[in-house]
């Protein structure tokens, strides 16, 4: 058997129903093996930063690998922007890049380059993958696979790269018979701890579970749901776990962090015993003063990687642990036994929550207010498999504002935090919920970054309802400059335009709306909402809306902007 053809056959045993790529001389035999094969089926984007993303969207929504493919040098480096967002984001990605002849690859000449397009790309991506490597030995290549796939999964999820040379992926090879690669379950947690956290959330006053990004990307999501019958505690989320309980979840508490909604950053600094759940405790989620994060209160911090907890924010009980078995764990414990948080606790959120709504942060917004539109699509989007939001201020009035239902998902670049990973990303979901709807949330600023993808949404008709909140900027750092560069707008205004994306949707005949006033939103939720394709809905915003509230930086969690001031420039 041919190595590409072992390849694409290995693909489709794994369960992956796709690839996506940007073709090139160095993965022209991949791509005829699986033309040949029948499977997996071959989806053309236009960048292969967008096949990145993409991948990164599948695997998000699936729990299975992700699959992109690009050709040697240029077509291999545009992917690490998506390499590095799953290897940050913990989503399990195979990357295979087309390599030149191992005839015409310098080795250990002096030499910048032998072959045309020659990149040591295996070298390039090692930091931001779990496994990097260059594959000279075709009989090899059965095992890479399965030790690829078996990394990609296991632990803290991830990318792989692996880097292919054309002569090598014509040679013949004679592999074993080809199995699904399946990662061990997880080690069941230390008891002790389990029982220790249990009691110590039962005997609290203001107990309170915050859970990150690690509950999806470790395929725990229902396990904590199954937690939350016993234990009736309050939960609030980071941005990677907006969707972690749905908006109408008794227990559910909000957005915490830099954009996080205003009483649930209240109530952590009021909590006295805390569970982290899947947390990297980043400055994004405690703001830079650490000390007043941690002060107060008792932190459980669970996490499978251990140099993640015990940080930045020190004096954790550390748990380590993947988070399904922990919290099926902790949910056997509970069951004889179950927990529920004093009703003082709990109307004391409910009552933060009603002073500081999250429609009302900005009360003298001109034009549509982008968390109340937010309110509204998602209330009038029941069908919607998942949200995928790019990068920028709608990004975190999405994650303050939707109501996600039990079942939707919600996508976003968290870690790298990518401009443009918005429509690919989407169009990777759309491929996991075949002929279910997916909505984008995206800025006219990260819009433009892969907006060659319309093209990749047309040619498959996908059910991709676009909306694009224009505010004709780069508005996240636009207020940046605004609170520490007296208004200078250089290159967020200044400098910068985008065009008529009603106009641009027409050119890939996509049919395309614009609003830019109260009235018009439930007539343009109804029509986007409505029809079978795809549809792009631009919604005009004043260019000077700000995305509060907003942490003042260097100041307790408890301290925010626009009623609080920085007290020294963020750096991140």
């Amino acid at each position: 058997m041919k190595t590409s053809d072992y390849i694409a056959r290995f693909l489709a045993a794994q369960g992956i129903p796709q690839v996506f790529e940007v073709v090139g001389g160095m993965i022209t035999h991949l791509l005829d093996s699986m033309h040949v094969n029948g499977a997996p089926r071959v989806v053309s984007v236009h960048h292969e930063q967008a096949a990145a993303f993409a991948a990164e969207g599948y695997a998000r929504m699936t729990g299975i690998p992700g699959v992109a493919l690009a050709t040697s040098g240029p077509g291999a480096t545009n992917l690490l922007t998506g390499i590095g967002s799953c290897y940050f984001d913990s989503t399990p990605a195979l990357f295979l890049t087309g390599q030149v002849n191992r005839s015409e690859q310098k080795r250990d000449k002096a030499i910048r380059q032998l072959g045309f397009q020659e990149t040591d790309i295996t070298s390039i991506a090692a930091p931001i993958t779990k496994a990097s490597m260059l594959i000279d030995d075709a009989d090899e290549v059965p095992a890479i696979f399965e030790r690829a796939v078996l990394t990609a999964l296991s632990g803290r999820p991830g990318p792989v790269l692996l880097d292919i040379p054309m002569d090598v992926q014509r040679v013949d090879i004679e592999p074993k018979r080809i199995e699904p690669v399946r990662p061990p379950a997880g080690a069941d947690p230390d008891e002790a701890l389990v029982r220790e956290a249990l009691d110590a959330l039962r005997r609290a006053e203001r107990p309170l579970i915050l859970v990150g990004g690690g509950i999806r990307s470790g395929r725990a999501a229902r396990a904590l749901r199954i937690l939350l019958q016993d234990v009736h505690v309050p939960v609030v989320n980071s941005l990677m776990a907006v969707d972690a309980l749905p908006f109408a979840h008794p227990l559910r508490a909000g957005l915490i962090g830099s954009y996080g909604n205003r009483w649930a950053n209240l109530a952590i600094a009021r909590s006295d015993v805390m569970l982290v759940l899947g947390s990297r405790l980043d400055v994004r989620q405690t703001g830079a003063d650490t000390e007043g994060f941690r002060a107060g209160r008792r932190i459980f911090h669970v996490d499978c990687q251990p140099g993640e907890m015990n940080n930045r924010v020190t004096g954790c009980t550390a748990i380590e642990s993947e988070l399904q078995p922990f919290l099926l764990a902790m949910a056997r414990r509970a069951s004889a036994h179950g927990i529920v948080a004093p009703e003082e606790w709990t109307r004391e959120i409910a009552a933060l929550r009603a002073q500081w709504p999250d429609t009302a942060e900005s009360p003298d917004l001109k034009g549509i207010n982008p968390n109340v539109f937010l309110h509204q699509l998602s209330q009038s989007a029941k069908s919607t498999a998942a949200y995928v939001a790019d990068v920028g201020q709608h990004q975190m009035w999405a994650a303050q504002s939707l109501e996600l239902g039990p079942e939707q998902r919600f996508l976003t670049s968290g870690g790298m935090g990518a401009m443009g990973f918005g429509l690919p990303a989407a169009i990777g979901a759309c491929f996991a919920v075949p002929g279910q709807p997916v909505v984008l949330i995206a800025g006219d600023g990260g819009f433009q970054l892969n907006i060659q993808e319309l093209e990749t949404v047309r040619r498959n008709g996908l059910p991709l309802k676009m909306i694009l909140l224009n505010n004709g900027c780069h508005g996240m750092v636009r207020q940046f400059q605004q609170s520490y560069f007296h208004e200078r707008y250089q290159s967020t205004l200044w400098g910068y335009t985008a065009p008529d994306f009603e106009r641009v949707a027409g050119a890939y005949e996509i049919p395309a709306k614009t609003i830019d006033r109260d009235g018009d939103i439930d007539a343009a939720l109804s029509w986007v909402n409505g029809s079978d394709g795809p549809a792009l809905l631009q919604v005009m915003i004043d260019t000077y809306t700000n995305a509060y509230p907003k942490l003042a930086f260097g100041r307790p969690i408890t301290e925010m902007e626009p009623q609080a001031t920085p007290l020294e420039m963020e750096g991140t």
